[in-house]
Formats: C-alpha cells, sequence, structure tokens
C-alpha cells in the first residue's frame, strides 16, 4: 500500500519561500508519476507539479512556473516542492499524490488529480498579503 506523508506548510508573507516535503512507502509500480496539488477554500483541486520516477521528466502548472521547483532524493524517499516568490493566491492545502500508471498520465494529463490513485495529508500553507 502506497503512503504518502506531506509536510512542510506553514504561514508566510508575500513574496516568501517554503519548501514542502512528501514522504512516500509502499509503491506498487517501477514507472509511477509524483505529484503536488493544491486546494484553496471553495475551489476545486487544482495539479501544481509532478515528477516521473521513470525519466524523472517535470511538469509545472503555468501559474508556478519559474517560481517552484519539484525534485526528488529518492535515497530518503522524498520529493520536494521548493516554493519561492509566494504569493496569497497560492494559499491552499497542499497534497502529493502517487500516479501507479506514470508513464501515461504523464503523457497525457500529467496534473488531472483523477489520474492519481494514492493521496497523502495537506499541508497548509498560507501566505499573508
Amino acid at each position: 500500500e502506497v503512503q504518502l506523508q506531506a509536510y512542510g506548510g506553514g504561514l508566510v508573507q508575500d513574496g516568501g519561500f517554503l519548501r514542502l516535503s512528501c514522504t512516500a512507502s509502499g509503491f506498487t509500480s517501477d514507472a509511477y508519476a509524483i505529484g503536488w496539488f493544491r486546494q484553496a477554500p471553495g475551489k476545486e483541486r487544482e495539479g501544481v507539479s509532478c515528477l516521473s520516477s521513470s525519466d524523472g521528466a517535470t511538469y509545472y502548472a503555468d501559474f508556478v512556473k519559474g517560481r517552484f521547483t519539484i525534485s526528488s532524493d529518492n535515497a530518503r524517499n522524498t520529493v520536494y516542492l521548493q516554493m519561492n516568490s509566494l504569493k496569497p493566491e497560492d494559499t491552499a492545502v497542499y497534497y502529493c499524490a502517487v500516479a501507479d500508471n506514470g508513464v501515461v498520465v504523464m503523457r497525457t494529463y500529467p496534473l488531472d488529480p483523477y489520474g492519481y490513485q494514492h493521496w497523502g495529508q495537506g499541508t497548509l500553507v498560507t501566505v499573508s498579503s
């Protein structure tokens, strides 16, 4: 069973930075995708960034390009989301998730939450203006 633990959220000022971490275990696939998603109050969950385990390819939503960076430390089974130049509109609960069929996901809809089968609990990021 895939288990995911996200942490690192907090309160930061406009223009600040945070690094989220997601520790994962129990993978059922060798070619998975791991992604970060977020959900703001009253809004649908949206994809932020994802990374392919098979080739390290990454994908970013337009609204975070140039500000957020996804990376992994395989030795620690951890994926990070470095978030710089944070804006109040980045305020949301951030989730990490795993898609078993990473090759298909990365080739089709890499940031579609419905493509991901395993979810961790969220971590709240609040950006104050």
